[in-house]
């Protein structure tokens, strides 16, 4: 008991003092824990191999969890939408880079089960430090910084089935294959002789039916069985039972998974993408994550305990050469995809160096390969500790990228970022998402409408995206920015712009493009009224109108009026005006101050007249109490 405690307190006490200084030095919190790692192994030797063994056993549970909190974050809608950057930017950065690196290993000598493990753990990058850096730096909107992402996610994807497939490349000298089709390692025989299985002893198709089974099961239960669940547990109203269920669910997969011989990753990744559209998924998210963060935490303290520094002594030439011609050769690649792709001067050397170190699930891949005996005990010790290096340079990478940054003569001022590009689409555009476009956001999501909303203000979409709004930077009067947005299958577009030449500018064009579109314009003035009116704007909405309408009922309520009365007052007032304003807008004309006009000022001194005649027989109860129809929408 008191050595549990010894080894508990040393991890814990590392932790606490290692993670924060290196999130404050912006190294983040996974090299924190690898610091943590290496200072009690290594360095002060406090925890030896046997402790940190054991507990590997548990501290892989974070990955598990890890991977189930992916799922939970991965719409598959969501996925699909994104479906071209996936499989084009992500799946062409795995598969070349997995290939070049297969090839080169197979080159110096090595076996191809050792090429091919070599090759999953080098595609991947890592996704904490690079994200963390991202966002820390304000780049994570910028072409690049999206495009890395893409990569990101697709890589974490990717693991999945890697996990799967690794132990399919055992050591042929180390393994071997049971009559069932299911792998067995030498010396495994007698350990697992007593472990629990539905597969043992069956014939491959009977193992395949069980497998698709459990499959069908956990996919089964996670449509059709959590809600009923989850009701159940809120009846009890333990907040405990909340963490309860989701750790259960977590295990109960992987231990299922287990009985078939599957990864307990693979099946946990599987529930969580059920579960991602589901009313529970925050309340899922925020109770695993607490263990997901403080076993994955784990996981890398041991993994940095394990590093051999001893290797990098005896050879420092050789890690020192392997490391940086990892880089060079995954920065070469990523510069090639990215350029193919269309990103050009930073936003290339962003995505190309952001991308080029080794990650953190390198880590779960070497320690899976060197459990299944695909890799070598040796040969994996040189692995981790190749990988670790290449994180620890990944700061520098970004110290690179700032000086090519500003030799291109780039900035990172938001007001000079590139536009962003567009992965969403809806059936309503909003361009300009200030105090008036906002209002218009908030009411047309909140029915349940999907919106695209574009401002060439950066600062502005930034704040929105802080309170959850999602927004494209981007100057919304541009052609191609309009088009990216969905303006051919888009049923209404609202122009909420300040800038008055802006809106007539980009009304002018939509309406040009899209003669059949519903087009709903801001306007400061009646004067911006009428040339919007002439535009073809089909609504038109002056942005002070209906708020001075409230002010001046509010004020004849006040003044003597009833309620009743001054509602109507309102009423009558707003109808005749805007009958009005299309009167006018047939006698504006473009250029000539409406004063200087002689037909509008007769006309419009008309309107005045009759406004004051309707309103006053309507008070002495001359007139109707019920407005006219409305036959447009022109305010």
């Amino acid at each position: 008991m008191e050595h549990a405690l010894y080894t508990a307190s040393i991890f814990l006490l590392t932790a606490v003092i290692a993670v924060p200084i290196s999130a404050r030095l912006g190294l983040g919190s996974v090299l924190g824990y690898l610091a943590a790692g290496i200072l009690i192994g290594p360095v002060l030797g406090l925890v030896g191999t046997s402790e940190a063994d054991e507990l590997l056993h548990y501290a892989e549970f974070g990955v598990v969890m890890m991977l189930f909190l992916i799922g939970l974050e991965l719409d598959p809608r969501a996925l699909w939408a994104m479906r071209d950057k996936l499989v084009g930017l992500g799946g062409l950065q795995i598969g070349l880079t997995g290939a070049a690196v297969l090839v080169l290993v197979m080159a110096f000598g090595y076996s191809t089960n050792v090429a091919v493990a070599c090759g999953m753990i080098f595609a991947l990058s890592s996704t904490a430090i690079v994200l963390q850096t991202l966002s820390e730096k304000g780049l994570m909107q910028t072409s690049g910084g999206r495009s890395a992402f893409s990569v990101l996610l697709t890589q974490d994807i990717a693991v999945i089935p890697m996990l799967v497939i690794l132990p399919l490349f055992a050591d042929a000298s180390l393994a071997s294959f049971s009559d069932d089709g299911s792998i067995q390692l030498a010396g495994e025989h007698a350990e697992h002789a007593h472990t629990m299985s539905l597969v043992d002893g069956l014939p491959g198709w009977g193992v395949a039916l069980v497998t698709l089974g459990m499959v069908a099961a956990i996919v089964f239960g996670g449509r059709y069985l959590t809600r009923p669940v989850f009701r159940f547990i809120h009846a009890a109203r333990l907040p405990e039972m909340y963490t309860a269920l989701a750790l259960l669910i977590v295990v109960g997969i992987a231990f299922l998974m287990s009985l078939i011989g599957l990864s307990a990753a693979l099946g946990t990744f599987l529930a969580g993408m059920l579960l991602a559209n589901s009313e529970f998924r925050h309340e899922l998210e925020s109770d695993i994550a607490p263990f997901k963060g403080l076993l994955l935490g784990l996981f890398f303290i041991i993994v940095g305990a394990q590093i051999d520094f001893s290797v990098l002594v005896r050879n420092p030439v050789r890690i020192l050469g392997m490391v940086i011609g990892l880089i060079t050769l995954k920065a070469a690649i990523l510069y090639i995809i990215g350029r193919a792709f269309g990103l050009r001067g930073r936003d290339q050397w962003l995505f190309t160096l952001s991308l080029a170190q080794a990650g953190e699930f390198g880590f779960v891949l070497i320690t899976t390969a060197t459990a299944q005996n695909v890799l070598p005990h040796w040969i994996g010790e040189e692995l981790l500790l190749i990988v670790a290096l290449s994180m620890l340079i990944t700061p520098l990478l970004f110290i690179i990228f700032d000086v090519i940054s500003k030799r291109f003569g780039d900035t990172v001022e938001s007001g000079q970022q590139a536009p962003d590009e567009i992965d969403v689409s809806g059936p309503v555009i909003i361009a300009g998402i200030g105090r008036f476009g906002q209002i218009v956001n908030r009411l047309v999501r909140s029915a349940g409408f999907k919106t695209v909303v574009l401002d060439h203000n950066m600062q502005t979409i930034e704040t929105m995206r802080r309170f959850g709004v999602k927004g494209f930077f981007g100057d919304p009067t541009r052609p191609e920015m309009l088009h990216a947005a969905g303006l051919s299958k888009a049923r209404v577009l609202v122009v909420a712009m300040d800038d008055p030449e802006a809106a007539l500018k980009l009304l002018t064009y939509a309406r040009r493009e899209r003669p059949d579109l519903h087009i709903v314009a801001r306007a400061r003035d009646r004067t911006q009224v009428f040339r919007l009116y002439k535009a073809g704007a089909s609504d038109i909405i002056r942005e002070m109108f209906d708020s001075s309408l409230r002010a001046g009922r509010y004020v004849l309520e006040n003044a003597g009026l009833s309620e009743y009365e001054a509602a109507q007052a309102e009423q009558t007032f707003y109808q005749h005006d805007r009958e009005g304003v299309q009167e006018l807008a047939l006698l504006w004309k473009e250029g000539v101050p409406a004063s200087q006009n002689p037909a509008y000022v007769a006309r419009a001194r008309a309107l005045e007249a009759e406004l004051e005649t309707v309103l006053m027989a309507q008070l002495d109860g001359d007139g109707t109490d019920d407005a006219p129809a409305e036959s447009n929408s022109q305010a």
